[in-house]
């Protein structure tokens, strides 16, 4: 069965090498480059994972994630955060969100499909 991820950056760059990591391994990737973007597809698509950074132009992945966790059609989507933002204050304000995990940049692009996939439930 195919995956389908929704992965959320603002740097083109590090979207791309998502998106191609995840294609390898077989996954279907949606994309977006704002939070808004982020949530119009959350809750308009059928996702397996969300992959968020926490630093974007308009909202910061946390209060995405807050929001969807709102909601009963998006509250359960497994959400992981990848970012090179690991100060502890930020850390912080993930652990508070429920159903999240956090992988920090870079990411080892020979694990983490692997990683990814062992977030899906």
């Amino acid at each position: 069965m195919r995956h389908r991820a929704l992965v959320v950056d603002d740097n083109p760059n590090n979207l791309m090498l998502v998106k191609d990591l995840l294609e390898a391994a077989d996954f279907e990737v949606l994309e977006a480059e704002t939070g808004t973007q982020g949530l119009v597809l959350a809750r308009t698509e059928k996702l397996d994972i969300l992959i968020l950074d926490v630093r974007l132009p308009d909202l910061r992945g946390s209060e995405v994630a807050k929001q969807l966790r709102l909601s009963k059609e998006t509250r359960d989507i497994p959400i992981v955060f990848v970012t090179a933002s690991v100060m502890p204050e930020g850390r912080d304000e993930i652990k508070t969100i429920a159903n999240t995990a956090f992988i920090g940049k870079p990411i080892n692009t020979r694990t983490f499909a692997k990683e990814i996939l062992s977030f899906i439930r």
